[in-house]
């Protein structure tokens, strides 16, 4: 069936994948094979493309990201970490401090086009290649590849050794085409954020001592030879004695990378999940791993029941969580994470990075420009998993009143702290660690959150999985998203967007006065922040009824529907160039016990200390 869906895929290669006539996509297939020499932490490999160019340009040059130049002393990635202000403590000066042992590259020995070579420079973590002959729109190009890599010292996502004792955490390993689309090339350096990649099949050989146990993406093509956990129920594993090698064969169709990680000392277990695909889980057996590991897949079968239903089906037919790495991070089918955790921590991290597969690894967007609409969408659908895992006593502890609470928490500190910067920011050049986290992470999942106060949270979680279902493997970008919300709501949004994503206005309303009007109540309530907000303001009577009053976003064009059971009173629209607004509520003061604006805590006030009046 894998072979089937990869030859597939190969045939239908030429046509264009596009939500949308005038939205085209590149298209790649890789083929390589790599041998690793564990006594020298080094590997060769040899690579072959075939390059689809579904765009309507010529291309003259190609570029590929050689990702393990960055740990070179002197690399961006070195100078960036060794000058920013606040450098992630797991890099620091640690590059700048490697030896030539300890340092890692890939060095491109030879690179063919359809055969004939072709010039290249080496530009640190990008290799600059200019073509022979251009490639034409609609027409596919062979590149043949043979290089040599040094694995670095494990720093930062990638590498040998890392502080648990796994071997190796191969991310970001192979010369990989940069990504060309609508907006032209993307030959980001890596200087430390995230990823844009070609949709496209890997056939990926690897060959390393007999003793090692390897985890990947994909589908191992030869699992009844190599046996280690992969072979099928009965089959007995053929005798390798002979050979000091294994050659592990994987396949890997529809993905923008491939990740793999090895160790001689790996325990391989499986379990099928319920409704999802076979899980694999690689981890070092000790005091440390072995009780919360062994509790993992029955909690990670819960979370993909949870996350299919509410995001989308996940496409795969396996997904392998493998201790490694240097905290944790996601790849196709994939993920590496530190193990050595307790269980909270262990299924959080597990949580998190399976949820990129479906807001990077499946929608696939530019997290360089967008790198919200990744580690937002999935810090907002991480939080809402793990609070279904903790209601289903799947997980200790109780679900959360609210729970977003830290995601807001994590922006109300970048927003207080005079360091914030707009989320239209490119992720590689924020000023700070800080602000770049408390953007994607915190911020990116304050919007996902919000906008379910601004048009309902029915119209959110519908609108969730038609954006999933419409822009799967298309790369969709900031309006593409906000477009799916506004035809699902029937809404004007494209002044949240622009307010919350493309600056750092904040929200900020208080209730000013609240007084007797003729036998009624007057509410005066003023915008001191310069982002609008549809508002909604709860009151409760001295009878214990409650009641919303409804103020809409004249910008809006609309309202969003009243909740089911919700007394609601809708009043006349707000609108934004107007600093105050008052309206009356039908009943007396004396019958008034309080009124709060936004009970929910749902709409990101910076100040809600005003937001609220009781007697």
């Amino acid at each position: 069936m894998v072979r089937l869906l990869f030859i597939m895929i190969f045939g239908c290669a030429m046509l264009s994948l596009s939500a949308q006539a005038d939205r085209w996509q590149q298209r790649i297939m890789y083929n390589m094979e790599i041998e690793v020499n564990v006594s020298t932490n080094s590997f060769t490999g040899k690579q072959r493309i075939i390059y689809i160019n579904n765009s309507p340009d010529e291309l003259n040059k190609v570029f590929y990201h050689l990702y393990y130049n960055a740990f070179q002393p002197g690399s961006m990635m070195d100078v960036r970490s060794r000058t920013i202000e606040d450098p992630d403590g797991r890099v620091g000066d640690r590059i700048y401090r490697l030896d030539t042992h300890q340092m890692g590259y890939t060095k491109v020995n030879s690179l063919t086009q359809n055969g004939r070579p072709v010039q290249f420079v080496d530009e640190g973590t990008i290799l600059e290649v200019t073509l022979n002959e251009p490639i034409a729109p609609k027409s596919a190009a062979v590149f043949e590849m043979d290089f040599t890599s040094q694995i670095p010292d494990q720093i930062r996502r990638t590498g040998k050794f890392n502080k648990e004792g796994i071997d190796y955490s191969m991310s970001q390993w192979y010369p990989k085409m940069c990504e060309y689309d609508y907006q032209g090339w993307h030959a980001n350096p890596y200087v430390g954020r995230e990823f844009h990649g070609v949709w496209g099949d890997f056939d990926v050989k690897i060959t390393l001592p007999k003793n090692y146990v390897v985890g990947a993406s994909g589908y191992l093509q030869n699992a009844n030879q190599i046996g280690m956990g992969y072979e099928a129920d009965g089959v007995k594993v053929p005798d390798n004695r002979r050979s000091n090698t294994l050659t592990w064969h994987f396949i890997a169709p529809n993905v923008h990378d491939f990740v793999w990680a090895a160790d001689p000392d790996y325990k391989h277990t499986k379990l099928q999940a319920k409704d999802g695909p076979m899980m694999h889980f690689f981890y070092q057996e000790n005091d440390k791993t072995k009780d919360n590991w062994e509790a993992l897949p029955k909690i990670m079968d819960k979370a993909f029941t949870f996350i299919n239903k509410n995001y989308g089906k996940y496409p795969y037919e396996q997904y392998s969580f493998i201790q490694g790495g240097d905290g944790g991070m996601e790849y196709p089918m994939a993920t590496l994470i530190t193990g050595e955790r307790t269980l909270g921590s262990l299924v959080g991290v597990s949580v998190h990075e399976l949820m990129h597969s479906w807001y990077q690894m499946i929608l696939g967007t530019n997290e360089s420009l967008y790198a919200w609409m990744d580690e937002g969408f999935t810090s907002y659908a991480s939080a809402a998993t793990m609070d279904y895992l903790k209601e289903v006593r799947a997980l200790p502890g109780s679900p959360a009143d609210f729970a977003q609470a830290g995601n807001y928490g994590g922006y109300y500190t970048i927003a207080l702290s005079g360091k914030e910067e707009p989320m239209t920011t490119h992720a590689d050049h924020f000023m700070t660690n800080f602000a770049y986290g408390r953007a994607a992470y915190s911020k990116g999942a304050v919007y996902m959150s919000q906008l379910g106060y601004i048009i309902g949270e029915e119209h959110l979680k519908k609108g969730l999985l038609k954006y999933y279902d419409t822009w799967k493997f298309k790369h969709p970008n900031s309006n593409d998203f906000i477009r799916i919300m506004e035809k699902q709501s029937g809404l004007e949004l494209d002044w949240y967007k622009e307010y919350w994503v493309g600056s750092t206005h904040q929200i900020n309303y208080a209730i000013d006065e609240v007084t007797e009007a003729d036998g009624g109540t007057q509410v005066s309530i003023s915008k001191l922040g310069r982002m609008p907000m549809p508002l909604d303001i709860q009151v409760t009577y001295t009878d214990g009824k409650e009641e919303t009053f409804y103020i809409p976003l004249r910008m809006m064009r609309g309202e969003k529907p009243a909740r089911k059971n919700q007394e609601r009173t809708l009043l006349a629209d707000w609108p934004w160039t107007h600093p105050n607004y008052n309206f009356i509520i039908p009943a007396g003061l004396a019958k008034i016990r309080s009124i709060e604006i936004d009970p929910s805590l749902r709409m990101a006030d910076v100040d809600r200390a005003d937001n609220s009046f009781s007697q």
